[in-house]
């Protein structure tokens, strides 16, 4: 399957990567000098600046459905991986929600935008090891919308 095909090729780039190279990659992608070649966050994708509106209504919905900002992270909840790890956690029930918390954050704050996120990971100058992370990521939200498609 597409899905596996994704996996599979991440699991070859992690199986022949080299710590020092993906240290790299990533700071050239996410950190930068100045910045980096992107910027993995749904206020970014939906408006073109940090901390905007859209940070604000995950905020507020997180708070609605009863979901804190762990102790000691620096990184705002509308980054692509917070938003992932906060998925998963709804979806294992790790994280104690109402019914349907997983439609509200994903139809709300994921759809709009990580797709095209994972795609430029995907396509990014940059990317090598991240390339097949983005692969995966993009196939895995074309599965997840489809799912929330058919379940509506």
């Amino acid at each position: 399957s597409p899905l596996g095909l994704a996996h599979a090729a991440l699991a070859d780039a992690a199986e022949q990567a080299k710590a020092e190279r993906v240290e790299q990659e990533f700071f050239d992608l996410f950190i930068g000098i100045g910045r980096g070649e992107l910027l993995p966050y749904g206020s970014y994708y939906l408006t073109g600046f940090l901390h905007d509106r859209p940070l604000a209504r995950l905020r507020e919905d997180l708070a609605k459905i009863g979901i804190a900002r762990a102790e000691g992270v620096a990184e705002p909840e509308d980054h692509a991986g917070i938003l992932c790890e906060i998925m998963s956690g709804l979806a294992d029930r790790r994280l104690p929600a109402p019914p349907g918390s997983d439609r509200l954050i994903f139809d709300k704050h994921m759809a709009p935008w990580i797709t095209r996120f994972f795609s430029d990971l995907e396509n990014a100058q940059a990317a090598d090891f991240y390339r097949r992370l983005g692969s995966l990521g993009r196939v895995f939200m074309d599965i997840e919308t489809e799912a929330f498609e058919l379940s509506a």
